[in-house]
């Protein structure tokens, strides 16, 4: 297996489309498709060096002040979803329509926000885009003139994998202070192993993505909770308070035993007690062969 250019340059590509057919209103999964790209092209940039240009760093801030704006909207999509599949009492039911109230009108704010930044910088944006698709498709195609070329782009690549492979040893003890910063390092990972062709076969790369996905269903339910506490400041016991705590303990519990069985099962590290320092250890055979087929 070797880099695939496809995969690579998917990310330019699908986010012109999206910039160009993003509605007023966008979507849940609008919003989602932009962050998710969003954050791939940051990754191949960074990967290529291509952000160390001044084109380069230019657009990296364009779309990562795109993807924050965007992010804030799909915050408050996947909270009304969580509140909206919760089984409500009858005496709670004033409590879940005051949230659910609240999390649309903060909705609604956060798209408009994101459409006055989308049009400010549409047609800028799409030109840097294109640009950057094709000078991709250039620096990852082999060269005979002594520049960079696709067995030297495949080499920086797998370097940069392993380098982040050795982050996601560290902290050697997760915990809720740090999980949420973990998830960054996971999803740096999974985005570089992405760049391989047939990547999807990989199994250390769909571990990664239930890892990725678990933490950040625990974070939506932690910020859910410090929302309501907010919104719901009454008097009393609130049973719709109760729920949410639950769940934000329960999907913390999730997320924290996916990440440590990952860390025990691929990176062969086993939970230490306070005081002890783990020692080094190779990776499983999956991680490296994950790894070994960005350069192959």
């Amino acid at each position: 297996m070797a880099l695939d250019e496809g995969r690579i340059r998917k990310p330019a590509r699908k986010l012109g489309k999206l910039i160009k057919r993003m509605p007023r209103s966008a979507g849940a999964e609008e919003i989602h498709d932009f962050r998710a790209h969003s954050r791939r092209l940051e990754t191949v940039l960074h990967t290529l060096s291509f952000d160390t240009t001044k084109r380069g760093r230019r657009l990296n801030k364009r779309v990562a002040k795109l993807r924050k704006r965007a992010g804030k909207v799909r915050d408050f999509d996947v909270l009304t979803e969580y509140i909206s599949d919760l089984p409500h009492h009858d005496s709670e039911r004033q409590c879940s329509v005051r949230l659910l109230e609240y999390l649309g009108a903060e909705r609604e704010k956060q798209a408009n926000r994101f459409h006055k930044a989308q049009q400010r910088h549409f047609s800028s944006l799409r030109r840097a885009l294109k640009r950057a698709s094709k000078e991709i498709g250039r620096i990852i195609q082999p060269r005979g003139d002594g520049r960079l070329n696709g067995t030297t782009i495949s080499a920086m690549v797998a370097a940069s994998a392993l380098t982040t492979l050795s982050d996601l040893r560290n902290p050697p003890r997760l915990r809720k202070t740090n999980l949420h910063e973990y998830r960054l390092k996971v999803k740096t990972m999974r985005s570089l192993l992405q760049m391989a062709e047939r990547a999807d076969d990989q199994p250390f790369v769909d571990r990664l993505g239930e890892v990725k996905d678990a933490i950040g269903e625990w974070h939506d339910w932690e910020v859910l909770v410090s929302i309501a506490k907010e919104v719901l400041n009454h008097e009393g016991g609130c049973r719709l308070m109760e729920e949410l705590r639950k769940k934000a303990a329960v999907t913390y519990k999730n997320a924290l035993a996916l990440s440590e069985s990952m860390r025990k099962e691929y990176l062969h590290i086993t939970k230490l007690e306070p005081g002890r320092v783990s020692k080094p250890a190779q990776p499983s055979p999956s991680v490296l062969s994950a790894a070994a087929a960005l350069a192959a």
